[in-house]
């Protein structure tokens, strides 16, 4: 299993110039922002303004820390909150965001659509699961602290389970990751 402690992952500015990102991780490990396979970043986010766009870019936002935000997509408003994590969208589309109540620290996992598909699952940990879930990329420690299969996780770090049947213990909440070839076979 590999681990990514928060801090660890490349910082860079968005595409847009807008703001600052932590890549945690890549597919294929040299790609850059045109030739990824799928990404997992956190970017943080300190005032309003657009998205990057990813042409046939399939993105699930996810909320880190802070009070949240308010994005306008073309066709809707939606709200990123404690109580409603996550957003999923296509990156092409033409996004504004603003913040609720102050900075804010998202989860940004983006997969290249013509070749995979995602999902990401939330959870609530108090004592022990074994999530028995098909092709696990990662797992993303929202708050206090857990275990994956052994492995110490803080808010913020990631675990890169592999193969291996997952584990996670502890009190906090964690992101999951799935990632496989498109279509997404659910089981």
């Amino acid at each position: 299993m590999r681990l990514v402690r928060w801090g660890e992952g490349k910082a860079m500015p968005w595409k847009n110039g807008g703001g600052i990102t932590h890549e945690v991780a890549v597919s294929p490990p040299a790609a850059g922002l045109a030739d990824f396979d799928w990404r997992i970043s956190m970017a943080e986010v300190a005032s309003d303004g657009p998205f990057s766009r990813f042409e046939g870019v399939d993105r699930t936002l996810c909320l880190m820390r802070g009070a949240g935000m308010i994005l306008t997509l073309p066709e809707e408003r939606r709200q990123l909150t404690a109580g409603d994590p996550m957003i999923r969208f296509p990156g092409e589309a033409e996004v504004m965001a603003r913040l609720s109540d102050g900075p804010i620290l998202d989860l940004n996992i983006m997969t290249r659509r013509a070749r995979l598909r995602h999902r990401v699952l939330a959870l609530d940990v108090t004592g022990e699961i074994r999530p028995d879930l098909p092709a696990i990329l990662a797992v993303i420690c929202r708050r206090g602290e857990v275990s994956v299969s052994g492995r110490t996780l803080g808010a913020r770090d990631c675990a890169f389970p592999g193969e291996a049947g997952l584990q996670i213990a502890g009190e906090g909440a964690v992101f999951i990751v799935q990632c496989q070839p498109a279509p997404f076979v659910e089981t």
